[in-house]
């Protein structure tokens, strides 16, 4: 069914902008430091879902890696000029809960003040690599309100292997004075919360899944969804990065070729926006 729903809400959509061989589950397997040897395949997979945001009528917040933006100005500015919000992704793609609390914040300061360099306005977004913000490391929000953000979108309230804080409240929050956490979004099935926030779940399970749970946050609790993806998974002839387990093969590659058709019908069917207005503006 291609109709879209009959939900007046309004859902944030977001990207999270970083290239294939710099996912933390790649990290083991290819070394930071010759990252710019690797031939980066981010740009045009951004112009793909520019495109694709563009023919839906759909307006996105872009989490962008400061390491991606200092080597791709332009795709900045084009994100920019059509009309989506930039945020930030931090500048090395690193955990935060991975590092000390002065060198996370000179990292998402350093990723904050570059972005509005190039883009020419405010960034008032982060999210923290692999959602890596949690009750390991409840300093971090203390380094992002310090950092000058407005809202943080870096905690996911599920159980993973990677990451997650379950505990976590489902619905955006008051983290420090004048920060807002956003997290990404879950569904209550018999008492616990599954993920209905985008990511690999989008690729592995059917999307009626996605599109079930979407709207079920929306008329069931009667709040806006936020979903999120990766240029590199719309992109199924990105190199194979040899050596991986055999379950990091399976979330990373499985259904890249079905992703970009999923997206289209993910967009027809729901409404969406940049997270700013869905959720600053709107003060959910």
């Amino acid at each position: 069914m291609n109709a879209r729903l009959p939900v007046a809400i309004v859902n944030a959509l977001t990207v999270d902008v970083e290239d294939y061989f710099q996912v933390s589950a790649f990290e083991s397997h290819i070394d930071r430091g010759n990252w710019d040897a690797i031939p980066r395949r981010v740009e045009a997979n951004v112009d793909r879902i520019l495109a694709l945001f563009d023919a839906h009528g759909a307006r996105a917040t872009f989490f962008t890696l400061g390491w991606l933006a200092q080597r791709h100005p332009g795709m900045v500015r084009r994100i920019v000029d059509a009309g989506h919000e930039l945020a930030s992704h931090g500048f090395s793609h690193g955990r935060a809960h991975d590092q000390h609390p002065d060198e996370f914040f000179d990292d998402i300061a350093r990723a904050k003040a570059l972005l509005e360099d190039l883009s020419g306005g405010a960034v008032n977004g982060y999210r923290a690599p692999s959602f890596s913000v949690g009750p390991r490391n409840p300093w971090a929000f203390d380094c992002i309100a310090r950092a000058g953000y407005r809202y943080s979108s870096s905690v996911y309230p599920i159980r993973h292997d990677h990451y997650g804080a379950p505990d976590a409240p489902r619905f955006p929050y008051q983290a420090r004075p004048g920060l807002t956490e956003v997290p990404v979004t879950t569904v209550r099935v018999m008492n616990r919360s599954l993920p209905a926030g985008g990511g690999g779940y989008f690729r592995l399970l059917p999307y009626a899944v996605s599109r079930w749970s979407v709207a079920r946050v929306n008329r069931v609790d009667g709040r806006p969804a936020i979903f999120y993806f990766h240029p590199w998974e719309i992109d199924p002839a990105q190199p194979r990065v040899a050596g991986i387990s055999a379950k990091t093969r399976f979330r990373h590659y499985l259904n890249l070729d079905r992703t970009e058709v999923r997206l289209s019908r993910l967009l027809g069917d729901f409404r969406w926006d940049r997270v700013d207005r869905v959720f600053l503006d709107g003060a959910q």
